[in-house]
């Protein structure tokens, strides 16, 4: 029997149908992937099943029997938990306090709590399925990473009975990622239900054993995970053939040096020492990657290099000038430029038009400016040039940038952050969260940048990234520099040990 069937799904929004007409089901004891390009309907098909949206159509049954949920809270209560792509917590709250928020069973529904069993649980949970974190910190103090495991142990502790999970693995090695499937295979031999979420199709192959793909709001396949490929569902999410995260040949001319770190300290949010004597040459024309589990020093490193965090030790320099420590005005005319890893609220201002965040940095310039006036001819000129050059889809320059997806949002950035002819792009998490199609395109530009001269910092817990793009690889660990492979050399393996830590080999 189904634990999960939804039929004839169909959910409108002004102007979209974001499901139209889909079917959908996931057995007990099954991991089940569900796949498809960004706006393809999953979102708001697990919306559906999480009770945050009603469908306009269709049903839904768990374990053979008609449900509506009216609220989140109904669907907690039939066993159903969440991992969002975009978190549900509250960053003044420590990790322990969001871990048991609006959970009414046990101990946690008490009038009174015990904070330190509860810690203790947490950690437990944490050491257990291997993504831990210090119960006791404040999500503000997290990195997207660390903030993601933190939504994992929210589901784990309400031990879940269909478990869905968006994107899990994007902060893990491959031995974390590696240990999580073990543990969602026994969830799944527990008579558990699973639905993974993923754009990394080499995971939803080693751990699914069903896919169905989502295309246009619609159901386009529901296949065996064993009959199939990653390059067949690929080509089922978009619709053609795509190039899956390979690493493509470029004509590669190294400059002189770009950007040179030596000795740089700096510490984190928490008070602590973040950064630890990190030093690194970055060259014209180079992708330098730098790997990590997230919170190991990656946030702080790009927050120190762009001038958004003070440094504490050592020097900084772009074509061979110092940077002041934490001035992000000077990096920016210094030609550092910066994707972050948070684009809906670092890189962006959600609130704004597309024009008013492309000129973000530039409009203190005469071209944008005539002394305190802006030029708003000037600005949407430019918006609608980024528009048109980066394929942003949207239905113009004076549309809300919250209100596109994650993939045009990006182009958004990028298309903004080109602009200035940069010397040096700090790239945080580039792809997070997009789909095939749009990281194919992200790819594609960030080759283009390095091919035009420019020397750039790509930061990727995603191991496939950035064996595809990089030339060279540094490894953080605890805020160091523990090791650097060349990329046409360098395997999965050798970075997954030296990222857990591993800087010795292993008999």
């Amino acid at each position: 029997m189904p634990a999960v069937s939804l039929h004839g799904i169909t959910k409108r929004f002004p102007g979209v149908v974001a499901n139209d007409g889909v079917d959908f089901e996931a057995a007990e004891g099954e991991v089940h992937a569900l796949l498809g390009e960004n706006g393809a309907g999953k979102s708001t098909l697990s919306n559906i099943l999480t009770g945050l949206y009603r469908p306009d159509e269709g049903s839904v049954e768990l374990y053979g029997e008609r449900v509506e949920f009216d609220s989140p809270r109904d669907a907690l209560n039939a066993g159903i938990c969440m991992v969002h792509q975009h978190f549900r917590l509250v960053p003044p709250f420590t990790v322990a306090e969001n871990v048991i928020l609006g959970d009414t069973r046990g101990e946690s529904g008490r009038f009174l709590v015990h904070p330190r069993h509860i810690e203790r649980r947490v950690a437990e949970l944490g050491e257990r399925y291997r993504i831990a974190v210090d119960p006791r910190a404040r999500v503000w103090q997290l990195s997207l990473g660390e903030q993601q495991r933190v939504e994992i142990l929210k589901a784990l502790y309400r031990e879940a009975k269909i478990l869905i999970l968006d994107e899990p693995t994007a902060v893990l090695t491959p031995q974390e990622a590696e240990s999580l499937f073990i543990t969602l295979r026994a969830m799944a031999a527990e008579g558990r239900t699973v639905i993974f979420i993923s754009h990394k199709l080499h995971e939803v192959t080693a751990v699914a054993d069903r896919v169905t793909v989502l295309r246009g709001g619609k159901t386009v396949a529901t296949v065996d995970t064993a009959e199939s490929t990653t390059q067949s569902l690929a080509s089922l999410m978009v619709g053609r053939e795509v190039d899956v995260a390979t690493r493509v040949p470029r004509e590669i001319t190294i400059g002189g040096p770009v950007l040179e770190l030596a000795g740089v300290g700096a510490t984190g949010d928490r008070g602590a020492e973040a950064l630890h004597d990190v030093t690194m040459t970055v060259r014209s024309g180079e992708i330098v990657a730098v790997a990590g589990v997230a919170g190991n020093g990656q946030r702080e490193l790009a927050e120190a290099i762009t001038g958004m965090r003070p440094t504490t030790a050592g020097t900084i320099t772009v074509d061979g000038k110092p940077l002041k420590g934490g001035d992000a005005r000077e990096a920016i005319h210094a030609g550092v430029a910066h994707v972050p890893e948070d684009r809906l609220h670092t890189g962006v201002a959600p609130s704004l038009s597309i024009a008013s965040n492309t000129v973000l940095k530039s409009y203190r310039g005469a071209q944008i400016a005539h002394g305190p006036l802006l030029r708003l001819s000037a600005i949407k000129e430019r918006a609608l040039s980024l528009i048109t050059n980066y394929d942003v889809r949207t239905s113009g320059p004076n549309v809300p940038a919250r209100q596109l997806s994650g993939g045009n949002l990006q182009k958004v950035v990028l298309g903004r952050e080109f602009s200035g002819e940069p010397r040096v792009l700090i790239a945080a998490s580039p792809t997070r969260g997009l789909d095939v199609s749009a990281i194919e395109t992200v790819h594609r530009y960030l080759r283009e940048g390095a091919t035009g001269g420019m020397g750039i910092v790509l930061i990727s817990e995603d191991l496939d990234e950035i064996l595809a793009l990089a030339d060279r690889i540094v490894v953080m660990y605890e805020g160091r520099i523990v090791g650097e492979l060349d990329a046409e050399t360098a395997t999965k393996d050798a970075l997954g040990l030296l990222m857990a830590g591993v800087t010795e080999p292993v008999a």
